[in-house]
């Protein structure tokens, strides 16, 4: 079997060596053949200097966009050139630990389930209250934030009948075959929502896995904006749940 990971990259030049790194030497368990997609979303900032090194490495395919037209326009891109039995999208920064990924594909090498989300909620001690900062506004942003993705998270479960504690986590795993019989639309960060609605749609099983999070702050990169991409999650969520 084979497990891809798309990366989707755009002005991540202070973490995006140390990422891709520790993804191609993160072990992976059962034999696991590894296919990583690196979407390069036209940086400025010389992020695409450094994902050409990683180009011509076993098992790395660099895809270049000519212009940045958002996250879940270069995850479309990805998931269109992988072959994988099982995708992950890793984002380029390091909030998250490539060393979950061993827990991340138990469940689906196991056969208990065909879709995984890695929770930050079920292990941080404050539950969802996992970002927080300093400085009056830092924390008013995270707070918001995790408000957000609260709020998101329930009105999903609702709607979709799923148990989910953190809808909006970035660690997702999905069958491949599932991938190639959906028709993906959204642009920017409403995708991981599309993703997660349409698969429901079609009954698949959810799991969720507690995963390691530490949350950089918009000073160190953090590229979400709930009062930009706030409305466009909701949109999606109740877009698709009715539509296509």
């Amino acid at each position: 079997m084979t497990f891809s990971i798309v990366i989707p990259v755009y002005n991540e030049a202070a973490t995006a060596a140390a990422l891709l790194d520790r993804v191609l030497a993160q072990p992976l368990p059962g034999g696991l053949a590894r296919e990583v997609v690196i979407v390069e979303g036209g940086s400025t900032d010389g992020t695409r200097e450094i994902v050409r090194r990683y180009e011509g490495r076993p098992g790395v395919r660099v895809l270049y966009e000519d212009r940045p037209r958002g996250k879940g326009a270069a995850v479309r891109l990805g998931l269109s050139q992988v072959a994988g039995d099982i995708v992950l999208i890793q984002d380029a920064d390091l909030e998250y630990d490539v060393a979950d990924y061993p827990a991340l594909l138990e469940p689906l090498l196991a056969g208990r389930c065909e879709v995984v989300f890695g929770s930050r909620a079920l292990k941080h001690k404050q539950k969802w209250q996992y970002r927080q900062f300093r400085g009056l506004w830092e924390r008013l942003y995270g707070l918001v934030v995790n408000w957000g993705g609260l709020f998101y998270t329930i009105i999903f479960n609702l709607l979709y009948g799923t148990r989910l504690s953190d809808g909006a986590t970035m660690y997702k795993l999905f069958l491949g075959r599932d991938l190639k019989e959906l028709r993906l639309r959204s642009e920017g960060f409403d995708y991981d929502w599309e993703l997660a609605a349409k698969l429901a749609k079609k009954g698949r099983r959810f799991v969720e896995v507690p995963v390691y999070y530490k949350a950089r702050s918009r000073a160190e990169g953090k590229k979400i904006r709930f009062w930009r991409d706030g409305w466009r999650v909701l949109v999606a969520i109740l877009r698709y749940r009715f539509t296509d």
